[in-house]
């Protein structure tokens, strides 16, 4: 399965934002329009914060079973704290993802409204270090994402502060994700074909061999960014909202040959979201005649997240 095509995604520099911002917009969108998928660099999250970061994660994985299942609980849907092995599904998949993760999520002021849709967050007593590079990490990734969502604003044509109050509260996460050694006869993929949930993710750790999007033309494509660059992906949340014009692709990360299945794989997407109350209503400007709207009923980023997370097998109906 790794012996595929490769995408012809193009590496764009986050640097080019500053000096020429329309055309960053315009190379940024076209590539979320041609592939639903993007690859960035330069994009500001601190090389020294990335490598503490996956050598905690590594340490955190590494622990005892019973140590990382007392950071699990049912309750929270998986958005905070430990999930464990074979826990998560793909919509419509037969068998269950073969990785456990780790939710970071925002940290809201005492008393602020979005708290009665977002829980605290859970943080394990080791490694050490792990709550404050952790947040660290998650400020870093929110910071260049509110930049890339104003770089698609631009690509809209519209203002280009236009999701800072879209996404000043959100419900975003990090996930820090880890793909255990596998038998060369295990059931099912490290993780099954599925499009994600939110507005846009950023990755990092995809230049390890596995991911893969779904071509318009049915074909899959192997994703190959240069070390330390983010690859980044249009979610559902922005496909309704942009009545797909950015597309929301379909995307997996395939088992390794038999001589790496002995090795884990380690990944950090940040699910960047709106803010719960946030009406997600398809935007004036991308209806036409030769694309009505395709999602004439609204629904609130809170709710379409609830319908999405019973549907991957996190929470209960």
């Amino acid at each position: 399965m790794l012996d595929t095509p490769s995408a012809l995604v193009p590496a764009l520099s986050l640097a080019d934002e500053a000096r020429d911002p329309d055309a960053f917009a315009a190379a940024f969108g076209g590539s979320f329009e041609r592939f639903g998928f993007a690859v960035i660099t330069d994009h500001g999250v601190p090389h020294d914060l990335i490598t503490r970061a996956w050598t905690l994660t590594e340490e955190f994985f590494a622990l005892p079973v019973d140590e990382k299942q007392g950071y699990y609980d049912k309750a929270l849907g998986g958005q905070r704290g430990y999930t464990p092995f074979k826990t998560e599904i793909a919509k419509d998949a037969k068998h269950v993802d073969l990785k456990e993760f780790w939710h970071v999520g925002r940290d809201l002021p005492e008393g602020h409204p979005a708290a009665k849709d977002m829980m605290p967050n859970v943080w394990p007593t080791r490694p050490a270090e792990f709550k404050e590079a952790l947040t660290d990490l998650w400020n870093a990734f929110d910071r260049a994402g509110l930049r890339l969502l104003s770089a698609i604003a631009r690509h809209l044509k519209l203002d280009p502060s236009y999701f800072d109050t879209v996404v000043d509260h959100s419900n975003s996460i990090l996930r820090l994700l880890h793909y255990p050694p596998i038998p060369a006869d295990a059931e099912g993929v490290r993780a099954g074909a599925h499009e994600d949930i939110n507005l846009i993710t950023l990755l990092l750790g995809a230049e390890e061999a596995g991911l893969q999007l779904l071509d318009r033309n049915g074909q899959w494509l192997a994703i190959h960014p240069p070390e330390g660059a983010l690859v980044v992906n249009v979610g559902d949340m922005l496909q309704r909202l942009t009545n797909n014009v950015l597309p929301s692709t379909t995307h997996r990360v395939v088992n390794p040959p038999p001589e790496r299945r002995g090795f884990s794989r380690y990944s950090m997407p940040f699910f960047l979201h709106p803010n719960p109350e946030f009406l997600i209503e398809t935007l004036p400007g991308t209806i036409t005649a030769e694309n009505p709207n395709h999602y004439p009923t609204p629904i609130t980023a809170h709710d379409y997240l609830h319908e999405r997370l019973v549907e991957i097998g996190l929470v209960k109906a």
